[in-house]
Formats: structure tokens, sequence, C-alpha cells
């Protein structure tokens, strides 16, 4: 096969949760032991750090794996979903997984791993693992799926578990209260592994994880607690931070969730010096301030256009990112606001209309998924709660719309969930 028919197999063969929602997911390990067990255990020839949480992640996932990789080693990113490519899901130093690679796996293991009938989510993880393993890299940073007790991933047993926090998203899987969310992304916790928890400033959510560290045995540690960014400043390109042990520490992430994820990876980082790990000052510099280069990462509150007019895209689609991203809408200057909107129909669409602002032009569209809402649905419950706007069936007509009507000095953002994102990165000719 090629590697389009290869994508395409895998996206039509298997269980896709990011195409088809619910349908898609597996509950439990058994395919993830199985597929484990065929290859060897690939993920015990490296070490591995574990990252959950409802938001923050793969932010998370993606500064570490930069400070890492300039400290020196040879650093494996799993991360998911991808936005323009399948490959996005799988680099090693922020190069993506070669399209012969990806070819090369399905066809030498097709016949061995149909029997197990894996989800693409299972598939993907053990062909991740696998691909570290045979390129040799010295640590691989493994960003959870969705949960943490019954994620694929919780197979591997890590040097570090990070939690980056706990908010209402997928709670058709993992409770609908925040102690029982998290005690799912709790189940990542394990005995002697030290772990770090990025947000708790709910008290059953901080006990939940107090209760389960010390149940199993591994040491916590609440990066709250350690107060260990002590002024942050937003700047046109980033933020600047002044930390415990770094001044003047430029952090390119500018969304405001990044004050929470930059004091979590630094904790992170505490943590991995404790444990031996060269991680020099100049590397933690250079992590924070060119992660999108070096790692890839894009989406968070991406400036796409800085005027003429000011274009930014962001991938926070629940109720906690959303806060977020119209906190941070509310501190621009402009002089009309044009939102891009849609979303999938599994979200609390509802909640998170009635936070956006109503002194803004809406542009209600959808992904090309079958799990995004209808256009027509979107922006009739968008009218009930005052969003006023028009409906177009695809994100490239509603952003060459905004672009049509916005002036030199209005501001148009683009989000709602990551695949209006995607859409859109793709319409504005980005690879």
């Amino acid at each position: 096969m090629t590697y389009r028919e290869t994508v395409e197999y895998l996206y039509n063969q298997l269980p896709v949760y990011q195409k088809t929602g619910g349908n898609a997911y597996k509950e439990g390990l058994d395919n993830s032991l199985k597929l484990d067990a065929y290859f060897s255990h690939p993920h015990t020839k490296y070490k591995t750090i574990h990252v959950a949480g409802t938001n923050g992640k793969g932010s998370v996932s993606h500064l570490l794996a930069a400070i890492l990789q300039e400290a020196g080693y040879k650093v494996g990113l799993y991360t998911s979903p991808h936005l323009l490519d399948f490959r996005e899901r799988i680099r090693i130093n922020g190069e993506k997984i070669s399209q012969q690679y990806v070819t090369d796996f399905v066809d030498l293991y097709r016949e061995d791993f149909e029997p197990i009938e894996p989800s693409f989510f299972e598939l993907t993880m053990m062909m991740a693992f696998q691909y570290f393993a045979d390129m040799e890299v010295d640590i691989a940073v493994i960003e959870v799926g969705l949960g943490g007790r019954l994620d694929s991933t919780n197979i591997i047993t890590p040097v570090l578990s990070i939690i980056t926090n706990i908010s209402f998203d997928h709670m058709q899987f993992l409770g609908n209260t925040l102690d029982k969310i998290a005690a799912e992304k709790a189940g990542i916790i394990k005995k002697d592994i030290p772990v770090i928890i990025g947000e708790a400033e709910d008290e059953e959510v901080r006990n939940v994880f107090k209760e389960t560290a010390e149940r199993v045995g591994a040491p916590i540690t609440f990066a709250e607690d350690d107060h260990i960014i002590q002024s942050s400043l937003k700047t046109a390109s980033g933020w600047l931070f002044d930390t415990k042990y770094y001044l003047h520490l430029k952090g390119e992430l500018s969304g405001y969730a990044q004050q929470k994820n930059a004091a979590t990876v630094l904790c992170a980082v505490k943590e991995l010096q404790k444990q031996g790990n060269v991680i020099p000052s100049k590397a933690i510099y250079n992590g924070f301030a060119y992660v999108t280069k070096l790692t890839g990462l894009m989406g968070r509150w991406q400036v796409i256009q800085d005027m003429h007019p000011k274009i930014v895209c962001d991938t926070g689609h629940n109720l906690a990112g959303m806060e977020y991203i119209v906190s941070q809408l509310k501190s621009e200057r402009y002089s009309t606001l044009h939102i891009i909107l849609g979303m999938v129909n599994d979200k609390d669409i509802s909640a998170v209309l009635s936070l956006l602002p109503r002194n803004a032009i809406y542009y209600f569209t959808k992904a090309a998924i079958p799990r995004s809402m209808n256009e027509m649905k979107l922006r009739a419950l968008g009218e009930k709660k005052g969003l006023m706007g028009y409906s177009y069936p695809t994100v490239a007509e509603a952003v060459q719309a905004a672009k049509d009507w916005a002036a030199p000095n209005d501001f148009i953002f683009i989000g709602g969930s990551n695949f209006v994102v995607a859409d859109a990165l793709e319409y504005l000719g980005y690879k």
C-alpha cells in the first residue's frame, strides 16, 4: 500500500474516536496488553514520561519534549489527535515518523494484529512504541488519549507521571463529577513513581489524588503548592516568567493557560533532575522559547496573521479551555470581533455557548468529520444565547467569509474544536 492508502486503511478498518466518537472507544487494556506482548514490550527499552489531564497535556508534553531534546536526549513524543497529518502523532526530536515506516509497519504486521481487533488509537500507540524502540530513543513523552486508568497508554511504567488538571470533558466515559473524573485520571499513578499534579484547586479533586498516591505509594507534588513561578508578564510574543530557579524565562506559547502549564513543566523538570537526568538551564530556556519549532506544536493560541486583521486559532474546546480563550479575547484590542465556531456533538455545547461574547459576529460552521454538529443547528443554539451571525457548511467557506468581511483593525478567532482548527489551517496553506 502507499502511505495514503495505509492511512485510509487505518481510518476505515479500525474504530477511530477522532472521527466517530464513542463508538470507537474501547474500555480496558486487553487489546493493548495483547499488542504489547506480541511486540515484546517495546516501551520497556527506554524511559517514559506519562502525561494526563483534561486540558494542557498537549502543551506540557511538547514543552517537556523540547526541553529534553535541547538537553541532548533523543526524545520520542506521542500525542493525539493530529491536525493535518497522521504522522504528527509520532515524533522523534520534532521530526515526524516517516511515511515509509507507517506503511511498512502495517504491511508487515497486519495479519497478526487484525485478529486482535485493535482500535485506531491502540494500534497507533503500539506503532509509536515500536518506532521509538527501533530508533533507540533515550526517553519518550507519552500523552494519554482519554482518561487515564483505562487508557491504552496505561500499560507503561514511566519514570514520572503528570496530571495537568481536571475539568468537565468526556463525561459519558469518565463520570459526571470532578472527583469521578479525577479518579479516572489518577489511574496513571503507580507505585514508587513520582507524580506531579499541575492544578487541583477543588478540594475533592485534590483529595482523590492525595489518597490515590498514598494508597499505591507514589511520591506526589502539587505544582500550585510549590509556587515555582513568582511573577508572569504577558508580552506580544508570549510570556515572560520569573521563577524560583530561572529569571526572565521567555515562553513562546501565549495562551493564558500557559501560566499553569509552565509551572507544571518546571516542577516536572525539577523532579527529572532529582532522578539524575542532566537538564541544563540553557535547555529549559530554549525549550520554552522555541517549542513550536522544536516539536511542531500547532493550535495553541496560534497567531496565523498578526495584523490587517489579526487571525488566531486555538484548539481549546471544553468549558475550562474556552474560559481561558474568552478571557484572552477580552484582553485583545480590535474594532470588531469575528468568531469562526464549530463544535463536535458530544461536548457540553450549551455551557460553552453561554461563555462566548455576544459582541461578536459569528460564522457557525462544521468540520469535515461525522462528529461535527450541523452548522444550522449550532447557529440556532447560538442565537438562543444571543450569539448572532451566519452559517457555513465548510470551515473554508467560513474562514473566507470572515476574511472578506473583516476590516484591517478587526480580530478573527477560529476555534471550538481541534477539527475546525485543522480544517482552517489546511485551507490557509499549512502543512
